[in-house]
């Protein structure tokens, strides 16, 4: 069983986050800010990744630190169940429609963190969600995940749209990643030998 759990206390925040690599997409998210509840559903449906996460944080400042602490327990929580990453196929990408967005997503599961933005949000809120914290969220997923992770929005008008392209386009590469390779399922995917 692929899998892991982390808890995360700080003066910001409590964060409680499970993971099921081997899942089916089920998801319990509640961390007080709806719409990233809605990505993050978004996240564990596509990558057919089991996800729970229960936050609680500083919200009367601002959803900032309950975003970014979330995505750094994700990513930490992600690399606990990969372990090794003995027989994963590591890397996974999408190209990913919604209306009028597309986004591309291209990662590895490298233990080499590395973001590449290249998405313009049209708006600065979706409802009351800051969407510069789009980028904050997988800021810190690839930099506690290990993760080589480069997103490029090609098109798009509608922040709401893009902001779920970019979840959903992420997740179905992620789902590729982890995936365990059915002709090498007994050694690390590098000439290495360690991942």
């Amino acid at each position: 069983m692929r899998s892991h759990s982390i808890t995360r206390s700080t003066a910001e925040t409590d964060i409680e986050v499970s993971v099921q690599l081997d899942g089916t997409g089920r998801y319990d998210n509640q961390t007080g800010v709806g719409f990233f509840d809605h990505m993050l559903d978004q996240l564990a449906r596509h990558s057919l990744i089991d996800l729970s996460v229960r936050a609680k944080g500083d919200l009367h400042v601002d959803d900032h630190h309950t975003v970014e602490d979330t995505g750094i327990a994700i990513g930490q929580a992600l690399a606990g169940a990969l372990g090794d990453k003995r027989g994963i196929v590591r890397y996974g990408s999408c190209l990913l429609p919604m209306d009028d967005a597309l986004v591309r997503c291209a990662l590895d599961l490298s233990a080499r963190p590395y973001l590449i933005w290249n998405v313009a949000m049209p708006t600065a809120k979706i409802g009351t969600f800051d969407t510069e914290l789009v980028r904050e969220f997988f800021t810190a997923l690839a930099t506690h995940g290990g993760i080589t992770l480069h997103i490029d929005m090609l098109h798009g008008i509608n922040s709401h749209h893009i902001a779920e392209a970019t979840f959903k386009s992420v997740a179905r590469a992620l789902r590729q990643a982890v995936e365990t390779d059915p002709r090498k399922s007994d050694a690390v995917p590098s000439t290495k030998g360690a991942l």
